[in-house]
């Protein structure tokens, strides 16, 4: 080559559309022939088809795609990641997805549809569903049954509480007049208690309920009150009193609404009981009373002059005098 005219000395230098220009044209410039060849007279072509390699002096031919429409070299089907053992990797080889219509190698997410390939939302959501109307209903059920153990409760508070046997602390016991007239018989444990009377169930035979009486009368001062509700007709009453005595007569002074009587109530020995035996000295007795309309009280009382060793069992009332 002569100084003036050297041609490109390295294939960067070429321009392989030389020949589009009119310099290029001047300068001979051909476009591609059959061959493969172009540009500039004696210019170095590096044209090849695709595919073609070359490695270690040797020419591979390209081979048919196996799939995708992809052309793999030989080298690369034996070594995709290279050359062999201790040898370097083949320039030959392309990631898959470098050539057109290659595989992709995005990861896609198949969804989740057959057993044991995930968690069961839907499962998890219907049981989360049951628990909350689970624990709703227990909460309902508890919130109802409170409040009918707080009706209970409050039923309950009408009920009048079981009265004492202290005699300080007993109230006055009411009772109220059949049709006929008559008042039932009242208990002894129903009387109001004073003046160191107390109620007492160690001697067998009282009439009433459980067996308790009222004992400890044989004291001065010791008195039982019953108030009765409801007479409908002031008049005369007769007072029966079931007692027992030790085998001697005893009497206590009676008081109608706030008026002593004038004669003491007679308490004798009629079961004719030996001495000393209280058990068997269960009898009872009667009185003539007058009474007011509405509410009335009668007191017992063991007073100066009495003989008052006796234990009260039962009261009762029949309408007129014996």
């Amino acid at each position: 080559m002569t100084p003036g005219n050297n041609g490109a000395s390295t294939p960067e230098d070429e321009d392989p559309f030389g020949y589009l220009y009119a310099d290029g044209q001047a300068r001979g410039a051909q476009p591609p022939s059959g061959s493969g060849g172009y540009g500039y007279p004696n210019a170095v072509s590096r044209v090849r088809s695709v595919g073609e390699r070359t490695y270690g002096g040797q020419q591979q031919a390209p081979q048919a795609p196996p799939y995708g429409g992809q052309t793999i070299p030989q080298q690369q089907q034996q070594q995709p990641g290279g050359g062999g053992y201790g040898q370097p990797p083949s320039a030959a080889y392309q990631a898959p997805e470098t050539f057109p219509g290659g595989a992709q190698t995005t990861r896609q997410q198949t969804p989740s549809s057959g057993r044991g390939r995930g968690p069961n939302t839907k499962g998890l959501l219907i049981g989360a569903i049951a628990v909350v109307a689970a624990v709703v209903i227990g909460i309902s059920v508890a919130m109802m049954n409170g409040n009918g153990d707080d009706d209970k409760a409050g039923a309950d508070t009408s009920t009048p509480p079981a009265q004492s046997e202290s005699p300080s602390a007993t109230p006055s016991s009411t009772s109220s007049v059949s049709a006929s007239g008559d008042i039932p018989p009242i208990d002894a444990k129903a009387l109001r208690l004073d003046g160191g009377a107390s109620l007492a169930s160690d001697v067998k035979g009282a009439k009433s309920d459980g067996g308790i009486y009222v004992g400890n009368f044989n004291q001065a001062g010791a008195s039982i009150t019953w108030t009765v509700n409801g007479v409908t007709e002031a008049g005369k009453y007769t007072l029966f009193s079931t007692y027992g005595v030790p085998g001697k007569d005893a009497s206590a002074t009676l008081t109608i609404n706030g008026t002593a009587q004038d004669r003491p109530i007679n308490l004798g020995n009629f079961a004719k009981a030996p001495a000393g035996d209280y058990e068997k000295g269960w009898t009872n007795t009667w009185a003539d009373i007058t009474l007011n309309k509405g509410t009335n009280t009668i007191k017992i009382s063991c007073e100066q002059g009495n003989q008052c060793d006796v234990n009260f069992d039962q009261l009762w009332l029949k309408s007129g005098w014996k």
